[in-house]
């Protein structure tokens, strides 16, 4: 049980379930009380579950494919060290994978089925990040692509989805979009601790087709550009987000300067990277996505 515990690694499973949550929030503030309806705080709750199920199944599915990859960067995870057969995470993956499908069904928001939908493409492209024929995450930009994709645009769509209607609304696309730019660059500082497996794997990722230093300048522009579209929407007049203006400039003010922090951060010694594996700027790109996910729901509130 405890090898099955560790396989989905849970410390991950908070920031999808967190984002899932603030989307719900920002969608309740934006279209307001009038949304209040039984059964919504069950569909909310529900797909905060499910959002934490699907990022269990997905790490159960790539861990079997990274297999080789982990015996050499994470030799002590389950499968590596042998304290779980793959015949187990197989069932465990598939289970989770069901589970996270069949709870996205019954969140509702009176337009249909639409987080099933959603769910299921994201289910999709969580196995095509690893599993083949796809195996995207062996190709620079598309592995970004794959991570950001999910865990940033349509994680913020499934969240309002549990609420209202999205694909009717450009609205939390729009909110969902900045989250996936600030992930298609930020999702690389994963990838640096692991060069040595993924090189021998054939991994062709953004540090080993550029090099460190070369992936970071690339990757640099991603952590604060993002946040100035916030700001920018603040300031037009026919803003997409309708949070208030000023709230939207001060979250983006704070996200943007925090952002840039942990550039000079990570620009001052970006071969450590590759060296620690619990660098600083780790627990800093965490802290402003939470920064981001938080401010993004209580700035619909005001």
């Amino acid at each position: 049980m405890r090898a099955l515990l560790r396989i989905t690694r849970p410390f991950t499973l908070l920031p999808p379930m967190l984002g899932m949550a603030t989307g719900a929030a920002a969608a309740h503030g934006a279209l307001g009380t009038a949304l209040d309806r039984p059964g919504l705080v069950r569909s909310v709750l529900l797909g905060i579950l499910m959002a934490g199920t699907l990022n269990a199944a997905s790490n159960v599915i790539n861990q079997i494919f990274d297999l080789a990859q982990d015996r050499i960067n994470k030799p002590e995870r389950p499968l590596p060290s042998g304290a779980l057969s793959i015949r187990a995470a197989w069932v465990l993956g598939s289970l989770l994978y069901l589970a996270a499908l069949t709870m996205a069904w019954f969140v509702e928001a009176g337009a249909g089925h639409e987080c099933f939908f959603i769910v299921l493409f994201t289910t999709f492209v969580t196995y095509a990040y690893s599993g083949p024929p796809f195996r995207w995450r062996r190709f620079g930009w598309r592995a970004n692509l794959t991570v950001a994709l999910p865990r940033g645009l349509l994680l913020k769509v499934a969240g309002w989805s549990s609420v209202a209607p999205v694909f009717s609304d450009p609205e939390p696309w729009c909110l969902g979009l900045v989250f996936f730019l600030f992930l298609l660059g930020a999702t690389t500082t994963k990838d640096y601790a692991d060069l040595r497996g993924d090189r021998e794997a054939g991994v062709r990722n953004l540090p080993i087709r550029l090099g460190v230093r070369g992936a970071m300048r690339v990757t640099a522009p991603f952590f604060v550009l993002p946040w100035l579209l916030l700001i920018l929407a603040g300031l037009l007049p026919d803003s997409p987000l309708s949070a208030p203006a000023w709230a939207l400039i001060v979250l983006g003010s704070i996200c943007s300067l925090y952002g840039a922090f942990l550039v000079r951060l990570l620009m001052r010694d970006p071969e450590a990277l590759a060296r620690t594996e619990n660098h600083p700027a780790w627990t800093h790109m965490y802290l402003l996505m939470m920064t981001a996910q938080f401010g993004s729901a209580l700035i619909y509130q005001l």
